[in-house]
């Protein structure tokens, strides 16, 4: 991920006599890096063999800064791989994304939507997920979705045996979310001249400034605006459903986020907090 943007990340893997180990070079954090263990035990419960010797993985391109655990599918297909325990042909073709458990079961993981999103605009056109994560996956049309629960399955699928865990795309619902209600512009009774500087705002797409005492109905306002708001365009709201995805917020029963989002933050928040972080405003501010 870089920001709300998913690119893709090329796992490669190499072997040479020596010690065992297992480095990870790539700009890995700390919660990758532990990938090592994790995949090893995964591979062995697995039914698989460990490759021998001096082992190396590269996360492609290197310097972009990758975190979390979704990488932990990928580098163990690409050790099993290197093996001769599957096609590695055959698995190039496959973008693939899951944290492994030490049994060799698949984890979800977060950002799902615009990792599939990202994978697909980079060409790729199947696609191997966590099972917890298929209906979020399912939203993006125009890809072989393979929804697996571990490992073995997931070499099953590779191998063009996974037909029983194909999954179809499907028509994007609306996402629970929409249920959570800020509460009707209606309802607002007296405030005339206030209301009808929120009904310019809104027509017009123009910023809003809400002054005065406490207790005279600002938040009020201000959380009722969204109700008269013109509805999301597409794009809109994939881009909200992205930021929800990332955030691990669409939870069980994902779906497109079609409601304007209301944010409150409190008068004491600092600036770096109000942008999102001073990790994510140097990203922006480099990749731009």
């Amino acid at each position: 991920m870089l920001g709300i943007d998913g690119y893709v990340v090329r796992v490669e893997s190499d072997s040479s006599p020596g010690s065992p180990a297992l480095t990870i070079i790539g700009l890995p954090d700390r919660a990758l890096n532990e990938a090592r263990e994790r995949v090893r035990s995964a591979i062995f419960n697995s039914g698989f063999m460990y490759p021998a010797g001096r082992l190396l993985i590269n996360l492609s391109p290197a310097d972009v800064r990758k975190e979390g655990p979704a990488f932990d599918l990928s580098i163990a297909l690409a050790l099993i791989a290197m093996d001769e325990q599957i096609d590695r042909l055959a698995l190039q073709n496959f973008v693939t994304l899951g944290e492994l458990a030490l049994d060799g079961s698949l984890r979800p993981v977060a950002g799902i939507l615009p990792m599939v999103l990202g994978a697909r605009n980079a060409g790729f056109t199947k696609l191997i997920v966590p099972r917890a994560n298929a209906e979020e996956a399912a939203l993006v049309e125009g890809i072989e979705l393979y929804a697996v629960g571990s490992l073995q399955d997931a070499w099953t699928a590779v191998a063009g045996n996974g037909s029983k865990w194909r999954t179809r795309t499907t028509t994007p619902a609306l996402s629970p979310l929409d249920e959570v209600l800020y509460g009707d512009f209606a309802d607002v009774k007296g405030q005339a001249g206030a209301k009808r500087a929120l009904e310019i705002a809104a027509a017009g797409g123009h910023n809003l400034l809400l002054l005065g005492p406490p207790g005279c109905g600002k938040t009020m306002l201000a959380r009722r605006l969204p109700s008269i708001l013109p509805p999301m365009t597409s794009n809109e709201a994939l881009e909200v459903t992205k930021v929800y995805s990332v955030a691990g917020l669409l939870g069980s029963r994902p779906g497109i986020v079609r409601a304007r989002p209301f944010r409150f933050p409190h008068h004491t928040i600092s600036q770096t907090a109000l942008v999102g972080g001073c990790r994510f405003h140097l990203e922006v501010r480099n990749y731009i």
